[in-house]
Parts: C-alpha cells; structure tokens; sequence
C-alpha cells in the first residue's frame, strides 16, 4: 500500500547510509510487494566495472543496463556481450564519446581521483543524458566515505540548425552539473557538518581540564564554608 511504501522510504531515509544495500534487501524481505517499488525509489551505491577491451573503469546504472549486460562508455560493448542491446545513434555515439573524455578531467580536477561515466540515448524530439561521478575515501585519518552522483539531463530541439559540433551541448551539461555539485557540497556544509560541529562543541570543554577541576574544588570548598557558616549562625530554639 501507499502507507507501507511511505513508512519504507521514510525508514531509509533514518537508516545508516553506509548499510544501505543491506537494509533495502532486508526491506523488501519483509514486504516483497513493494519490491519494485522500493529499488526504483532509492539510489544505492554505484559500482564499478572493468571494460576489458580499453582497460578503463566505468559506472554501472539503469540508464545503461539492458537486460543482465552493461554498456561500456569507452568501447560501446555491452558485458556480457548482447547482440541486440540498445544503442546511440551515430551523431549521438559521437557526443557520448566527447563527453566522456570532458567529464574524465571534470572529475580528476575537482576529485582528484575517482570514476566518472555518461550515457546518452535518443527521444523523439532531442536526447537525454546521465553523468555519473563516483569517488571513494581513501581511509586515511581513519576517514571512510564515498561521493556518489547521479545527474540525468534532457535536452529538447525546438527548431533544427546547422552546427559545426555538439560542444555547446557538453559545455552547457557542464555547467549544469557544477552548479548542482556545488550546491549539494554547500548542503552538506550547512546541515551535515554544521550540526555535527554544534553537537562536538556542546559535548566537549573548552577550557582545560586541570582548570575545570580546580573550579570545582572551589566550589566545593566555597559550598563546605557556607554550609559551616549556616549552621554557627543558626540560634538555639
């Protein structure tokens, strides 16, 4: 029901981010009706495969999945290999390919590292698009962590033009996925680590700890003083 899906999406959005594949199996164990339902509502991580033709990494997704087999975006080989999968067409391959490349240093500048992949497929009136950008922590300063993204663009032609290229279009689809990388960061800044830095801040002291407890002392020998004084001073009945 409605209700049941509600109350699943809103338990994944309380749930340890790091578990995320363990808890969306354990979700749909529970209540395999909403299975479909549940793996088309939330992102799980992206994973990475090898294309053995080029020997370069990409990213695995939906958008370039058709049946059990995964495209690669260098070689435009589907693994395992599948006859009939679906395909760009050949001005479309042409700016897959172009993007590819940008996307490659858009990655290595900003994440220094990482795995980037996109996909273009053919609409009736235009295309459409997804960028991938996946970066995993090293683990140093016993830092875990993973940056994954997923930005799918539609790009609709009211009126046809002659063009000596499809730059434009990646440089625009750039800019698109900067801004909204920037903006997800400023997110994370304002409320992940903002709070995180408030709760650290009230649960530590800042002064030094021979100080704080020499304070104390002092209350308690100021209290002890006070307490003698009350009752010296208390007449008899």
């Amino acid at each position: 029901s409605d209700q049941q899906l509600d109350c699943a999406l809103d338990l994944m959005r309380r749930l340890p981010p790091q578990q995320i594949e363990k808890n969306l199996s354990d979700l749909i164990d529970l209540v395999p009706s909403l299975c479909e339902d549940l793996l088309s509502s939330v992102d799980q991580p992206l994973k990475i495969a090898r294309d053995k033709v080029v020997g370069k990494d990409y990213l695995l997704c939906d958008y370039n999945r058709d049946g059990d087999s995964y495209r690669s975006p260098w070689s435009n080989k589907y693994d395992p290999p599948l006859e009939d999968g679906a395909m760009p067409s050949a001005r479309l391959r042409k700016l897959e390919v172009e993007a590819n490349n940008a996307f490659d240093q858009y990655r290595d500048l900003y994440f220094e590292g990482g795995v980037s992949s996109v996909y273009l497929w053919d609409l009736d009136h235009g295309f459409a698009g997804v960028i991938l950008i996946k970066k995993a922590g090293d683990g140093s300063k016993k830092i875990k962590g993973c940056w994954d993204s997923i930005h799918v663009v539609e790009v609709q032609m009211e009126k046809d033009e002659t063009v000596s290229d499809c730059s434009p279009h990646i440089a625009n689809i750039g800019r698109l996925v900067e801004d909204m990388e920037n903006k997800i960061r400023s997110t994370l800044n304002e409320i992940y680590f903002g709070k995180t830095k408030d709760i650290v801040n009230g649960l530590r002291s800042i002064d030094a700890i021979p100080d704080n407890q020499k304070f104390k002392q002092l209350q308690r020998e100021l209290s002890q003083v006070l307490t003698q004084r009350q009752i010296y001073i208390q007449p008899d009945n």
